[in-house]
């Protein structure tokens, strides 16, 4: 069942304005549209990044094989009898320039969309670090002391082969991200993402270019002290054209990540003991707990 979505909108450009709004977001729904970030990633590069997207996926199997994993699951993914619409490659670390490198000789990437990658990770590193500092501060936290410049940050190229046999169907299961926060490049024609809201029902999420779509995963549950959703979602075959988008993903750091102090009071207990989040992906991984549920594992004895 879904319905009608009205996932709040944020203008990056309209803050401390914004801040109330996002924080609301953030608790209410977990996701939100970003608008006016055009500044630090133009409209013409994302063009450029999904073209170059599609010709890689356009490349014999046997060449996107070489993405191989550097964690589990992080590599190439190949359409299987399990998710049989889905493809994906995966950019390990796009915040140093020896990540793009490797990433780009595994492709045999050409010079210019050697470039184009280079260009695209540098502005949505930017992009999402501005992001995380502008939750902090709209928390009352000084966004200097966390260093999300510093936190890993991946992407995953994402291609659904939809048919019209396949309209109906699941092209992605349910799952939330485990990272803290993922800007989405969705699709600017083909429709098929669905967040689920309070209430437990998918609403669909519609393609509507201008924007970007920000979710929040499970490490931001964690460093918000269970303040923020960490909102689930899927892929619905609902059209059958090619879905192509690209998902941006700021982790988390490599030390220990915890609730922040300030959200912890009397009225207010710590949730979750401090982990990693290399420790919370293995945990996910090995329970196969994918949709969240594995955040119970971390909560203190008292909560």
């Amino acid at each position: 069942m879904s319905t009608k979505c009205n996932i709040p909108m944020i203008d990056l450009q309209d803050f401390p304005n914004q801040s109330s709004k996002l924080i609301a977001a953030c608790e209410d729904w977990g996701c939100f549209r970003l608008l006016n970030y055009q500044q630090v990633l133009p409209e013409t590069l994302m063009i450029e990044m999904k073209t170059m997207v599609i010709a890689l996926f356009d490349l014999p199997v046997e060449i996107k094989r070489r993405n191989i994993d550097v964690i589990a699951g992080g590599g190439y993914v190949a359409p299987s009898p399990k998710i049989p619409l889905y493809e994906a490659l995966g950019l390990h670390d796009m915040t140093s320039r020896s990540g793009v490198d490797y990433f780009c000789a595994q492709l045999d990437a050409s010079p210019h969309q050697r470039d184009t990658i280079m260009r695209y990770a540098e502005a949505v590193h930017g992009l999402i670090v501005d992001i995380g500092k502008k939750l902090a501060e709209s928390l009352g936290v000084k966004s200097g002391n966390i260093g999300f410049e510093n936190w890993t940050c991946r992407a995953r190229l994402n291609k659904y082969h939809f048919t019209p046999q396949s309209v109906g169907t699941t092209g992605g299961p349910m799952h939330t991200d485990s990272g803290f926060l993922t800007i989405l490049q969705d699709d600017e024609g083909v429709g098929g993402l669905e967040v689920m809201n309070k209430s437990g029902v998918f609403v669909p999420v519609d393609p509507w270019p201008g924007t970007l779509l920000v979710n929040l995963g499970d490490m931001a549950t964690v460093w918000s002290n269970g303040r923020f959703c960490n909102v689930k979602h899927r892929v619905q075959c609902k059209d059958a054209n090619t879905r192509v988008s690209i998902a941006s993903f700021l982790l988390g750091p490599e030390e220990i990540l915890e609730p922040l102090p300030e959200l912890v009071d009397d009225d207010h207990p710590r949730v979750f003991v401090p982990t990693t989040y290399e420790d919370y992906r293995k945990l996910r991984f090995s329970t196969k707990l994918h949709a969240g549920e594995a955040l119970a594992l971390l909560h203190t004895p008292s909560s």
